[in-house]
């Protein structure tokens, strides 16, 4: 009995640093890239005009190629939010964080992006939509190397609280890369005027492009475009 008991004892020790430590944690699962599609939803846009961008964005999100890309990464996933800015300190999420790997996983994406109610907004407060988005990468649910925000608007930065270019600052000194789309269907801004004030002021780090669309009904294909060249990682300024 004495050597049973020996036994018994020499268990319970050996047990006890795991009852101790209880229950492991579950670490973040990771991803490729970590997107935040910062969409304009200012007084110019009408409803049509939202309705396009909107079923760009979808159309774009699971585009076979966008889903070629995504398989291409090592992990094939990412994940993807959307912020929808105007009013000067009044950015706000509408969508919050989905991973897209497959067609099932990008067509939930893209009815959530498609379908999530319009946020009021006036002004063009770019430099406030990069503030929201650093804070949604900062508390992504998931790990990844790559990080982007993804600017899409018909107009300039004008009444941002934090100005644009300070916000692009903090957030390349921070790994991030920030890209635009400038939807040029403004006679003040169109043959490539807002793209270069894009190129001034909104778009930073390694990389970093803009691309143009010339009219709401150009926007998807440029978006698709624009998300296949970040997921892919390409730095071509094409396309």
């Amino acid at each position: 009995m004495s050597k049973l008991r020996a036994r018994l004892r020499r268990r319970s020790v050996l047990a006890a640093p795991a009852l101790l430590a209880g229950p492991a944690v579950a670490q973040p699962a990771a991803v490729d890239l970590l997107l935040v599609l910062a969409v304009d939803a200012s007084g110019s846009i009408d409803e049509d005009e939202f309705a396009l961008q909107r079923e760009g964005i979808a159309e774009a999100v699971q585009h076979p190629a966008v889903l070629s890309a995504i398989r291409s990464k090592p992990r094939g996933a990412i994940g993807i939010a959307m912020v929808e800015w105007g009013s000067p300190g009044g950015a706000e999420t509408v969508v919050d964080w989905m991973r897209v790997a497959d067609p099932a996983s990008a067509e939930a994406a893209a009815a959530a992006l498609r379908d999530a109610p319009r946020s009021r907004q006036s002004w063009n407060a770019i430099g406030d939509a990069l503030v929201l988005a650093g804070a949604l990468l900062a508390a992504a649910p998931w790990r990844a190397a790559e990080r982007t925000i993804d600017v899409s608007g018909d107009g300039p930065d004008m009444r941002s609280l934090v100005p644009a270019p300070a916000a692009r600052d903090a957030l390349v000194a921070q790994g991030v890369v920030v890209n635009g789309l400038a939807v040029e269907v403004s006679s003040n801004w169109r043959d490539g005027r807002l793209a270069a004030l894009y190129e001034r002021d909104v778009i930073g780090g390694p990389g970093a492009f803009v691309m143009r669309a010339e009219d709401r009904r150009d926007f998807a294909r440029a978006m698709r475009a624009k998300l296949i060249r970040e997921i892919a990682g390409l730095t071509s300024t094409q396309g």
